[in-house]
């Protein structure tokens, strides 16, 4: 059977200006040029996570919007003081206490891609000590309750989802698409492949880097380029899902000098998509992929 859904192929952020991971000369050439303009010639969709740290202002939000061609979605990743009360507090020194001007304050930046119908879909993403239980659960509801207006995706880490069955009625009640990862597999992480159980699906590919997962930076841990048979194996898994949704994201968090885009790339070309070819420096590239793999691993 032919996939049916509407395919879009991006990565996790499009700006990665500095730094050893930069994707200046990799992916983006020198000089000055807008960045998201030149990424949506090649993509149709990109994750915004630079909302995760904080609401950008909704002005931000329209020129991205104009910056891109029509058909082009936007996903927004939801604001760590709903996800990661944790992380929140030891950014901000403050407690992360939800208030209704938070919620009101989040759906301000919105605004601007839901008029351009240019929103795609929300990303609630927790971190691997969000277990299932009854506060995790309440958590989980209550984000589905605040932005339920929306798409809602959302991503669990920690084994306990998945290892329970009525997780898949939770995510089915509240209309929210279980996340779909692949990254390094651990005792604690979560299935690999989960039900369906939204009428669209998402994707995110954080690579294989098990050596650097919990000591690297936030570079190094994704410094990994999946291989051409490793991409295969995940078009697989999109294609199949594609058959039973209506709509289907698939996002690369790989973002190491820019190994996210060159595997999307090979993402469309495995699912027969049209693409542009990219104009990287593929050698230097392969000089330095992957080389954190485990000893005696292919």
């Amino acid at each position: 059977m032919a996939a049916t859904a509407n395919f879009y192929i991006g990565t996790s952020g499009w700006s990665y200006p500095r730094g050893e991971g930069t994707w200046k000369g990799f992916f983006y050439p020198p000089g000055k040029i807008n960045e998201l303009e030149y990424f949506s010639q090649f993509f149709n969709t990109v994750e915004l996570n630079s909302s995760f740290y904080r609401p950008p202002d909704p002005g931000f939000v329209y020129n991205w919007a104009r910056r891109v061609p029509p058909g082009f979605l936007f996903t927004v990743k939801l604001w760590q003081k709903f996800t990661h009360p944790k992380m929140y507090r030891e950014a901000t020194g403050e407690a992360a206490v939800i208030a209704e001007s938070d919620i009101d304050l989040f759906k301000k930046c919105l605004e601007p891609l839901v008029k351009t119908r240019k929103l795609g879909a929300l990303l609630a993403q927790f971190p691997p000590s969000f277990k299932n239980d009854g506060y995790g659960r309440q958590i989980i509801g209550a984000v589905a309750k605040a932005f339920g207006e929306y798409r809602l995706a959302v991503e669990l880490r920690h084994r306990s989802w998945s290892d329970d069955e009525s997780t898949a009625e939770l995510m089915r009640e509240n209309n929210l698409a279980w996340v779909q990862i692949d990254e390094p597999k651990f005792g604690s992480s979560v299935a690999m492949e989960v039900p369906v159980t939204a009428d669209f699906a998402y994707f995110r590919f954080h690579g294989r880097n098990a050596k650097d997962w919990w000591t690297g930076d936030a570079e190094t841990r994704y410094r990994y380029l999946y291989s051409k048979e490793e991409v295969d194996g995940l078009a697989e898994r999109v294609n199949s899902m594609g058959e039973k949704v209506g709509l289907l994201f698939a996002f690369f968090n790989n973002h190491w000098q820019a190994y996210a885009p060159r595997n999307a790339n090979d993402m469309k070309k495995a699912l027969k998509m049209p693409f542009e070819q990219l104009p990287m420096n593929l050698e230097i590239m392969q000089d330095t992929r992957n080389t954190e793999k485990e000893p005696g691993e292919k």
